[in-house]
């Protein structure tokens, strides 16, 4: 099997040997930055909705966020499957079609009544919209030249990265004016169009015919990574290992890794070909897109809940606040054609150096912060989530063949959806356990025999003596302790990030060929 650069073989997408014009090509990044845009938009468009949603479903905190996590947990299961489903039933078929189902299942989240049925669509949401994303990649790296890449792949990172940020903006606003059903409901329309547009613009290409799964592969790495997600999303509320189920399933992870690995390195056609891994840039891009994964969705599902339940902020200033994400990230895009020129790890670098810095100044803040303050910092991060894609991107892929090519883009995307997944668990996980325990802490120096209560110019409305003030000073307790256990999870965003520049230094400075 020869091997060969996307830029060499253009329009092996959809025919082979014969080159697509300049408006074909036009059309087809339309339509594939559109259905990018849609997919990645569904994401996190709960993220602004979690407080109204907790309210309807009567859940609780970390019940409510599994909205988010199982939906990207399904999205990490089913995107290494892109490959198969691409070589099985070809790459149109299975982009449509995937558009189309995602879009139903979209219609369903905002209509299910109870807290199962919404984390059941939005598993099949996240689940059946998987191939999306590393299949547009895949389709505009063979569509276009090389010399044209690096304009291309920003204009699909800002559908990818501003996708998230314009659910939760537009939908923050639909659930202020109507209810979060519609910030479901807005995306219907959207998507049907797409999948007529796709239909139209992708030529139809032959599937490999009937291509064997590794079901062994399959089964035993979605058992892995949904055994992991469960121990880290359940963790915390049950106690950890005193719990048997985090116990199983802790002992069920391990034995399925174990399986996935040998079975992987033993069999001729694995479900993953772990034999990429060789390449150098593709085995550190691979790192740091799981990085960039847990950095570029997390403070998009923090924030929210901080911001109405603790601080005050209404819906529609949250949205804005999110929003300004995307105005930085649309600039870090446009600062990534130029930073491009350059080696690429200063792009990589320079990017994540700017997420710890943004991480840092969440760490400083309190609740008492303004609107402004917290624009600046959003703008700040979705500059650096703009810089990083495009050079980390090339780079990672810039030694890939072809042939291999939706394989590799399928695990780039499940490594930056399993990044995402576990570390939005994690730090949840992180803000209810520090937030609890100084909960604790703090309430023990509220007793008679401290003093400082009896000033009442220290205490002002929060007057122990009457109901009322005993109750706003449990609450006033409340904030500050879960203020400490966000300042927590700001700490580890930080040292993510700090980590991921000096693996960014590690990356080749410039790419050879492929073979």
């Amino acid at each position: 099997m020869s091997s060969s650069s996307p830029a060499a073989n253009p329009a092996a997408m959809a025919e082979p040997g014969d080159a697509l014009s300049l408006g074909r090509r036009v059309l087809i990044l339309v339509m594939v930055v559109l259905g990018s845009t849609l997919y990645a938009t569904t994401l996190l468009v709960a993220s602004t909705l979690l407080p109204q949603m907790q309210g309807t479903m009567s859940a609780t905190q970390d019940e409510i966020a599994w909205t988010m996590t199982f939906n990207i947990l399904a999205t990490a299961v089913m995107t290494p499957m892109t490959g198969w489903l691409a070589a099985r039933f070809g790459r149109r078929e299975t982009i449509t079609w995937s558009v189309l189902l995602f879009t139903l299942t979209t219609f369903m989240c905002g209509a299910a009544t109870s807290l199962e049925g919404l984390i059941f669509w939005r598993v099949l949401q996240g689940g059946l919209g998987a191939p999306v994303i590393p299949l547009s990649q895949t389709i505009l790296l063979d569509a276009f030249p090389r010399r044209q890449q690096g304009v291309v792949t920003s204009i699909f990172g800002m559908a990818v990265v501003i996708g998230p940020v314009i659910g939760p903006t537009v939908g923050g606003l639909l659930s202020d004016l109507y209810s979060w059903r519609w910030a479901f409901y807005m995306l219907v329309p959207v998507g049907l169009i797409s999948f007529v547009g796709l239909r139209l613009v992708l030529a139809p290409d032959r599937p490999g015919g009937r291509v064997a799964l590794d079901w062994t592969g399959f089964l035993s790495l979605s058992v892995t990574i949904a055994c992991v997600q469960l121990v880290l999303s359940r963790g915390q509320r049950l106690d950890w290992f005193e719990s048997t189920e985090i116990i199983l399933e802790t002992f069920l992870a391990v034995v399925a890794l174990w399986i996935f690995l040998a079975h992987s390195f033993t069999t001729r056609r694995p479900f993953l070909n772990l034999h990429l891994l060789a390449d150098r840039n593709y085995s550190l891009g691979l790192v740091l897109v799981a990085i960039y994964g847990m950095l570029n969705f997390t403070p998009m599902v923090l924030l929210p809940p901080l911001l109405q339940q603790h601080a005050g902020f209404p819906d529609p200033l949250i949205g804005q606040i999110i929003a300004a994400r995307g105005v930085g990230a649309t600039i870090g895009f446009f600062l990534a054609i130029f930073v491009g020129k350059l080696d690429p790890r200063v792009g990589v670098a320079g990017g994540f150096v700017l997420q710890a810095v943004s991480g840092y100044w969440l760490m400083v803040l309190d609740l008492n912060v303004d609107a402004t303050t917290l624009m600046a910092n959003s703008l700040l991060q979705g500059v650096a989530t703009g810089t990083i894609w495009v050079p980390l991107t090339l780079a990672t892929f810039a030694t890939t063949s072809s042939a291999n090519l939706p394989e590799a883009t399928a695990v780039y995307h499940l490594l930056r959806n399993i990044g995402s997944s576990f570390f939005i668990a994690i730090s949840v996980a992180e803000v209810v356990r520090v937030g609890s325990a100084n909960y604790g802490r703090l309430i023990e120096t509220l007793s008679p025999y401290n003093r400082t209560l009896l000033m009442p110019w220290v205490t002002g409305g929060w007057d122990p003596a009457t109901t009322g003030g005993l109750a706003r000073l449990s609450n006033e307790v409340a904030r500050q302790a879960a203020m400490l256990g966000y300042i927590n999870a700001f700490g580890l965003y930080t040292l993510a990030s700090v980590a991921a520049v000096v693996l960014a230094l590690m990356v080749g400075a410039r790419a050879r060929p492929p073979p």
